[in-house]
């Protein structure tokens, strides 16, 4: 299971925990792309630190394939509108 599932599953079950207060802090904070305070993180158990280490992990990767993915659907789409403008040009040439 991934730490955004677990951590979800973990702030759901006791939203009052303080460990889950900062791991929600954490996630709002990536979302939102604002600061966090990196040393609120040494106020987690080892195993909640852990699993925020975890979501930085997923986060950080799962940004990556986003960044891909809008690259490939520019790619894409300055490849459609070539595909037009050429079919475009040879187009009053059949005419002709």
């Amino acid at each position: 299971m991934n730490a955004i599932k677990v951590a979800r599953r973990f702030i759901e079950t006791d939203p009052a925990n303080e460990s889950a207060k900062i791991l929600a802090q954490l996630v709002l904070a990536l979302e939102s792309e604002r600061s966090f305070e990196l040393i609120t993180l040494y106020e987690l158990d080892y195993k909640s630190f852990q699993l925020a280490m975890d979501i930085l992990k997923e986060w950080r990767l799962d940004r990556y394939y986003a960044s891909k993915s809008k690259l490939f659907d520019l790619s894409l789409q300055v490849s459609e509108l070539e595909q037009n403008t050429a079919a475009n040009k040879s187009a009053p040439e059949a005419k002709a």
